[in-house]
């Protein structure tokens, strides 16, 4: 029972919640104990958060889950545990992730019940709606960045949250490439979304925030306002990299077929996981060290 919670609550996925985590840094109060300790709580919250909505949203898809090659192994597809009992866990875990934002601080409380509200509205009505579907996805991340802001009590940056966005729509969208191709012609069983998309449609998507995301990074680490107020006009070293990981990232989707599960891919595709890790060096070498 209690590994069958495990798999409902997909501890694998709570990597996502380390973009709760991106103020901490931006703001320069890495080095300040009180703020660490808010953040990762908050990134706690957000896991606990994260997980209800992945339980309801297996309660809500364990008959189409069926039809998928990968997700038809999650707990409520094959029967390991109940509709009942999950929904308790749902219940569960939404409590303890509201509690927890209400003890950090009610701005904290509210940006929580935002991302909630949204995920919920994802759940029964946005992912059957095409484009807003992803665009949903991509808010939840805007969230959990405002929400790291929220946490330590410092303002929340608009490069930072604009980044956050098409970041997370380009990675939607690559996921949704995936789904199209993985499935075929049972795409629509499965997520009857799928049936509104076409390979080429999501290629002209991709384009689009490819060269946006790229733009964007680019213009934030040149902004004079960034570099007065982060105390560093070095940002630009990290750019390369940026470029790297979109273009591995893109690679991946294209020629290895990936992309179903950007979590995963981090972790398992070696030179992605190397740029992201070198990135984030270079950013705290550059911000607390130069």
């Amino acid at each position: 029972m209690l590994q069958s919670l495990l798999k409902l609550a997909r501890p694998g996925h709570w990597i996502k919640n380390s973009v709760v985590l991106a103020a901490l840094f931006f703001a320069g109060v890495a080095s300040d104990r009180k703020s660490v300790l808010l953040a990762l709580a908050a990134a706690g919250v957000f896991c606990l958060l994260s997980s209800a909505i992945y339980t309801l949203n297996d309660i809500i898809d364990r008959e189409q889950d069926r039809n998928h090659p990968l997700k038809k192994t999650r707990p409520l597809a094959t029967g390991e545990i109940s509709v009942a009992r999950a929904t308790i866990f749902f219940v569960t875990l939404a409590i303890l992730g509201f509690l927890g934002a209400w003890l950090i601080g009610r701005h904290l409380f509210v940006i929580s019940a935002l991302f909630f509200l949204l995920n919920v509205l994802y759940s029964f009505w946005l992912k059957h709606v095409v484009i807003l579907d992803v665009m949903a996805i991509a808010l939840g991340f805007v969230f959990r960045a405002y929400a790291g802001a929220a946490a330590i009590e410092v303002p929340a940056s608009k490069w930072m949250l604009i980044n956050t966005l098409f970041l997370a729509l380009f990675l939607g969208f690559g996921k949704r490439r995936h789904e199209l191709l993985l499935l075929d012609e049972n795409a629509a069983a499965h997520r009857k979304i799928l049936d509104k998309y076409s390979p080429y449609l999501l290629d002209q998507l991709i384009g689009v925030v490819t060269a946006t995301v790229v733009v964007i990074y680019m213009l934030y680490t040149i902004s004079t306002e960034v570099s007065e107020k982060l105390g560093t006009e070095y940002l630009y070293f990290t750019v390369p990299f940026v470029v790297y990981g979109v273009f591995r990232y893109l690679y991946l989707i294209h020629k290895e077929d990936e992309g179903g599960s950007p979590t995963r891919l981090l972790i398992s595709d070696k030179p992605l996981l190397i740029d992201v890790i070198l990135w984030l060096i270079i950013v705290i070498l550059i911000l607390y060290w130069l």
